[in-house]
């Protein structure tokens, strides 16, 4: 399906589901509910210094976006619990009564738009600093990947379930964890794959197809292997993209298990019931409609919009949903977009390194931010 952002046509495959979800959507409209009065205020905390206050008209090519597919994204927030965490904290009892104040499943855009419009105030986030330069944006993706069942030359890595034995996890490095098998061991892959490895699809040696999703972590800091490699001087043909680093391990099999080695953050996965795409907040994340985002400033949930470009350099203006978090993204104007699954995602994904600006989207009732 073709979709347009800020005026510019970009080809990309929409699941069905999501199609359909416009029709058959959870969210209908409640009865005789006045989506322009909303009876709770909050409680005008102050806000920072770094986030101001702007028009919609300040958002480049916020009437071009199709939002009705933000708005499905935002319901799947509504369904989570959410967790009121970080610097940037919404009135919960106020975030609340936007979920219960939710436009149709099958209202149209405009009616979407003056939904946005009418019930969140934009914010233009700047660094602490006070500029809003060194915005960064990058892209991830759910891989399908080789898995096996035992243990082989080239499945080398566990992947495991959290301890539930009582054992301690949190704080310890990974090479103890997969030294001592500190979890139930489910699957083993190469070494290249768990490197961007968030949820996936394992590929299995009689063709058969699993799903694993994040179940927790360790909670060390995270060393990527493209830093690693940095700081060795090693600079694979074609920089430092996903795709490049990849190809570069593949002839360096040796030096993978080692970065990954060094890699002191250890992730672990649990079994999945269905092959939806699941995030940090335990609900369904959206292609091209979820970021993830630092949760040490944001709560999960939020509507952000992004303004950046694509990897071939056009135009990504799109209101998106905060709903995940990754180890390498931190800061106030940084993001990570999800493109989906597969190759496809992946090609879209591994180049998207640029630029932006970010405005992060608070009910209008009140300043939004619990005081540091």
């Amino acid at each position: 399906m073709i979709f347009t952002s800020g005026g510019i046509i970009k080809m990309f495959v929409l699941n069905k589901i999501t199609q359909l979800a416009f029709v058959m959507g959870m969210g209908a409209l409640i009865a005789g509910c006045d989506l322009s009065t909303p009876t709770h205020v909050g409680n005008n905390s102050k806000t920072p210094s770094n986030l101001v206050a702007v028009s919609y008209s300040a958002l480049p090519g916020w009437r071009d976006d199709d939002v009705r597919y933000a708005l499905q994204a935002f319901r799947n927030t509504c369904r989570a619990k959410i967790q009121y965490q970080g610097s940037v904290i919404p009135d919960p009892e106020l975030l609340r009564e936007k979920c219960n104040m939710l436009p149709s499943a099958s209202a149209d855009v405009k009616t979407v738009r003056a939904w946005f419009e009418s019930h969140f105030q934009p914010y233009q986030v700047y660094n602490e600093s006070g500029s809003d330069k060194g915005g960064k944006f990058t892209g991830y993706y759910s891989p399908v990947v080789h898995a096996c069942r035992t243990q082989t030359a080239k499945c080398s890595v566990p992947i495991m379930d959290t301890p539930t034995d009582g054992r301690k996890y949190k704080g310890v490095d990974s090479k103890i964890l997969v030294k001592n098998r500190i979890g139930r061991v489910i699957y083993w892959i190469d070494p290249i794959d768990l490197q961007d490895m968030g949820s996936a699809t394992l590929i299995l040696e009689d063709g058969s197809k699993v799903k694993v999703n994040v179940a927790s972590t360790n909670d060390l800091p995270f060393n990527g292997i493209g830093g690693q490699l940095k700081k060795r001087g090693i600079r694979p043909e074609g920089g430092y993209t996903m795709k490049a680093v990849r190809a570069y391990l593949k002839e360096h099999r040796a030096l993978a298990q080692e970065l990954v080695d060094n890699n002191p953050r250890y992730v672990y996965y649990r079994a999945a019931d269905s092959f939806d795409v699941i995030g940090k907040m335990g609900v369904k994340i959206s292609k091209i409609r979820t970021i993830a985002v630092d949760d040490s400033i944001y709560t999960l949930g939020l509507p952000v919009y992004i303004n950046t470009s694509l990897s071939d350099g056009r135009a990504f203006n799109r209101l998106m949903i905060a709903q995940d978090t990754g180890g390498a993204i931190k800061g106030w104007i940084r993001a990570d977009i999800f493109f989906g699954v597969g190759d496809e995602a992946f090609e879209l994904a591994h180049g998207q390194h640029a630029t932006g600006k970010m405005f992060v989207l608070m009910p209008k009732e009140y300043t939004y931010v619990k005081p540091r």
